[in-house]
């Protein structure tokens, strides 16, 4: 081993296990490897950025973009009603459901189509009187099993087909990855509607909404007497006269009712404030306010929406402004307009001051906002609605002009007329012409992290081949080749990807698998592509654990899901896709 490639082993290293061993971002650690390895000269300052200009990276982005507009319209949604008719069999229900994500999935952004179908399948679960448990997990895979059948179906197939036009000048097609992607599609879905859902846990979780609406014991009314210190102050106010850290939620003026009031309203004597706070800081806010308890009775949900207010149940995805900070350090109520009512973490209800809770992915939160601008404002902090209430996420009569413009870039990059990065940027333009994503949201949808990550992991890629790292790694497996037939040795590239997928970011996996594949291909002396299929394959199976692809991570807490709850279904998943796989990639691409 040389000194240069010493160095790229351990970027590659620091990259792959410092995010699991610390709090870093895997695209900041991502982006420190590359930097290292260009501050000591292994890569020049040009080669640094020119991941940021790959092909790869440009369709990732685009395909964001255009799922976007496709869920701002509707098409999902469409899909979601026909659901309402299989009828009250578990076995149909997850056919439908797993199918339809799948479906979804292969076209879309996998987060996108599975945050639309979450709550069809937790109000599924209510209604036949099961747990989401039993819905959630199966559909977070199919997510997974849709991605494999299209090239814009996730990213790793976008990588694969890059990295095989600089080795063969041409890359995958749009539907090359079908018919291996369907078989196996059909396959585990069969197999989980069937048998599978008996091995996923029968978890209570927190997506049922007794849960979180179950609120009485946190809040509290407190009258406002005449001439009480409070009167004449407006709502944004209440720390020159208190420090008890109180929610107002609702003002009772009279016979007037004002939900989720705004920061500018002020209080007068005589009103009755709903406010949320523990016993501690009730008894300082009614001391220093002067107010007093009224008679206590049972509060119901409408008692905190209205008209213009309603009640979400959210939760948080990676990447939210919310992620590891407060509700009182992001300011919530001021610059979002939301009231932050309760939080939901492992399937328990939080009892902490809900201001001071340090935020995760996947928490479930309570919110109240208001109802006209719930898209914008869910879309603003980074969360996705966990149940519909009185809920439209989409605009059905663009459907149709939405699936225009999706069908003839599908068909344009299908036909070879457009290169697939110019065919989906161009959607994406036509998209916010036409007002199916305005320019905002257009760049919200695009997940940055992600870019950043593709970005600084193609140039390390390409680091571990030009110092021969890559040709190191694959000569000791090719060490195998003489007890192992190269189809054999296809499995163990298959198998190991799968294994990294796991535990990394899958975009992680392929690139630094991709160019071992194509060494320990060529000293085979057989065809890349079956090798490069394997890493493609093995890149989108991240089952065996919630962390290796936030899909998993989505469902976590709505499913009252734990750690090592995933491979009870994920094993046999990853078994029968590697039984199903193989002689499919055999077949379509032969050695």
């Amino acid at each position: 081993m040389t000194l240069q490639q010493g160095i790229v082993f351990f970027a590659v290293l620091l990259t792959l296990f410092l995010p699991v061993f610390t709090r870093l971002r895997y695209d900041l650690v991502a982006l420190l490897g590359v930097l290292l390895l260009a501050v000591i000269g292994i890569i020049t300052p040009e080669q640094l950025f020119d991941g940021y200009g790959h092909s790869a990276v440009v369709t990732v982005a685009a395909v964001l973009v255009v799922s976007r507009g496709l869920q701002n319209a509707g098409v999902v949604d469409v899909l979601a009603r026909w659901i309402g008719g299989v009828g009250n069999h578990i076995s149909l229900q997850l056919a439908a459901l797993c199918g339809l994500v799948a479906l979804a999935s292969a076209f879309m952004n996998n987060i996108g189509a599975l945050a639309v179908f979450m709550p069809v399948a937790i109000r599924m679960a209510h209604k036949s009187q099961r747990p989401p448990s039993l819905y959630l997990m199966p559909m977070a895979f199919s997510a997974h099993f849709g991605g494999m059948m299209t090239l814009i179906g996730t990213p790793p197939n976008i990588i694969m087909s890059g990295i095989r036009a600089q080795y063969t000048g041409e890359p995958f097609g749009m539907f090359d990855f079908a018919p291996l992607g369907l078989g196996i599609a059909l396959a585990c879905i069969a197999f989980i509607s069937l048998v599978g859902w008996r091995l996923v846990p029968q978890r209570k979780g927190s997506a049922s909404a007794q849960n979180l609406f179950d609120i009485e014991n946190y809040l509290t009314e407190v009258k406002i007497p005449k001439k009480s210190a409070l009167d004449g102050l407006m709502v944004r106010d209440l720390r020159t006269v208190t420090e008890a850290r109180v929610l107002i939620v609702r003002i009772k003026r009279g016979d007037q009712r004002l939900p989720a009031p705004s920061a500018f309203e002020t209080l007068h004597g005589g009103d009755v404030l709903m406010v949320r706070a523990d016993v501690n800081n009730i008894s300082k806010f009614i001391t220093d306010s002067g107010g007093h308890l009224t008679e206590s009775k049972p509060l119901r949900e409408d008692t905190l929406q209205s008209g213009e207010i309603a009640l979400v149940e959210a939760i948080i995805v990676a990447g939210s402004v919310l992620e590891r900070r407060t509700a009182r350090s992001v300011n919530l109520r001021w610059h979002y307009g939301v009231n932050l009512l309760a939080v939901s973490r492992q399937g328990a209800r939080l009892k902490a001051e809900i201001s001071s809770i340090q935020l995760f992915p996947g928490d479930v939160l309570l919110l109240q906002m208001p109802r006209n601008a719930i898209q914008e404002t869910l879309q603003n902090i980074g969360c996705l609605p966990l149940a519909g209430r009185d809920l439209q996420m989409g605009q059905p009569r663009r459907v149709v002009l939405a699936t225009i413009i999706f069908a003839v870039a599908m068909a344009l990059a299908a036909l070879g007329v457009l290169p697939v990065q110019i065919s989906m940027t161009l959607a994406a333009c036509i998209m916010i012409i036409f007002g199916l994503v305005n320019l905002r949201e257009a760049y919200s949808s695009i997940d940055w992290p992600i870019i950043i990550l593709l970005g600084a992991m193609l140039p390390l890629g390409d680091a571990m081949e030009a110092t021969g790292g890559a040709q190191l790694i694959a000569s000791q497996i090719l060490r195998f080749s003489a007890v192992l037939s190269p189809a054999l040795m296809m499995v163990v590239i298959l198998l190991v990807t799968m294994f990294l997928s796991d535990v990394v970011k899958n975009a992680v996996a392929v690139v630094l698998m991709a160019p071992i594949a194509i060494g320990v291909a060529q000293g085979l002396g057989v065809s890349i592509d079956p090798f490069l299929i394997a890493v493609t394959i093995g890149g989108s199976c991240a089952f065996l654990t919630p962390i290796g692809h936030q899909s998993n991570v989505l469902v976590l807490e709505p499913g009252g899901y734990e750690f090592g709850d995933y491979w009870r279904l994920g094993l046999p998943i990853e078994i029968i896709i590697t039984i199903v796989a193989v002689p499919l990639m055999l077949w379509l691409w032969p050695l």
